[in-house]
């Protein structure tokens, strides 16, 4: 058993590393892979070549390579807490709290860059911090999730009526974050993105006990003398950097952490969140930049590509817990 999860994660290591260098590679012009790793190395390339990977296409792969891991882990978090297939990194209303944030700054005319994602931080973490309250006085984790969902709806409300407030100009910027892209992030955001994905993975990591634990339910993962305040906010701290940095910087990417889960646990055949936090890591951005090639190709939004292929994933979960 561990010689073939030894073997598994090698080929998604494998597979991951060389649909990064692909990710590179594709693109308005088509630069042969030994040249992308020859670039990426310091090997003798031409000045152009290097000039198109490095400065441009690198910032891309890494964003969707971080971007398809980060939401994957949250959803596996967030699946595992509620013990519910259908949860999603998005389920405590990050989402809407960064897009009420985006909203509040573009359908106002106020923002743009470095703006918008502020905003999409700050509403992600007003969010968080109202649940993490409602999480202090509630411990049944389903009705926290419920109110997640209710809170969910009624920014998506507060957004709708800004939409409908805004002029044209400001709501194509709003409706274009709410599409997804991964080639908005520029190499100063990147060091933002990156040092948040990492701290939200090292909580992941951190987490992985607990989460065992919690398959078997909150009163056998206390009569075992866990914490449940203490973990239940690691997890809901990990998915907010996680998800909430991906969501500020990339837009709101759908499926991508509703599905990733269910794939891992299907390839590995394990429930064992040792195996299930890197092996989720890898199949998130490995998928991630197969969406991100698929873009490029027909010029898509990586939302809609997301979409396509998470749906028949989501519909194969809902028939088989029947």
């Amino acid at each position: 058993m561990k010689s073939r999860t030894g073997i598994l994660f090698a080929v998604l290591g494998l597979l991951t590393l060389f649909l990064f260098l692909l990710d590179i590679s594709a693109g308005a012009v088509d630069i042969p892979l030994a040249d992308v790793w020859k670039s990426l190395t310091g090997g003798d390339v031409s000045d152009t070549v290097a000039a198109i990977v490095i400065d441009i296409r690198l910032v891309k792969s890494i964003v969707a390579l971080l971007a398809g891991a980060a939401l994957s882990v949250s959803g596996l978090q967030m699946q595992t807490l509620f013990r519910n297939p259908l949860a999603g990194p998005y389920v405590l209303g990050i989402s809407s709290g960064a897009s009420l944030g985006v909203a509040l700054v573009v359908l106002a005319g106020v923002g743009s860059g470095f703006g918008i994602v502020g905003a999409a931080w700050v509403g992600a973490a007003v969010v968080l911090i109202v649940i993490a309250a409602v999480g202090q006085r509630i411990k049944d984790i389903m009705v926290i999730l419920i109110l997640g969902m209710m809170f969910s709806s009624g920014v998506g409300a507060v957004v709708q009526i800004l939409q409908y407030l805004s002029n044209e100009d400001s709501l194509k910027t709003f409706v274009i974050w709410t599409m997804g892209s991964l080639g908005d992030v520029t190499r100063q955001q990147l060091l933002i993105l990156v040092p948040s994905v990492v701290v939200g993975l090292l909580l992941a990591v951190l987490t992985v006990k607990p989460l065992n634990m919690l398959l078997l339910g909150e009163d056998y993962a206390i009569s075992m003398g866990l914490n449940i305040k203490r973990s239940r906010g690691l997890l809901f701290l990990s998915t907010t950097l996680l998800a909430g940095s991906v969501t500020a910087f990339c837009g709101p990417i759908g499926f991508i952490g509703l599905a990733m889960p269910h794939v891992t646990r299907f390839i590995f055949g394990n429930s064992d969140h040792r195996i299930l936090v890197p092996g989720t890591f890898l199949t998130g951005g490995s998928v991630l930049l197969v969406c991100d090639l698929i873009s490029k190709a027909f010029t898509l939004p990586v939302n809609a590509i997301t979409a396509l292929l998470g749906i028949p994933i989501v519909v194969w979960v809902v028939l088989r817990n029947k």
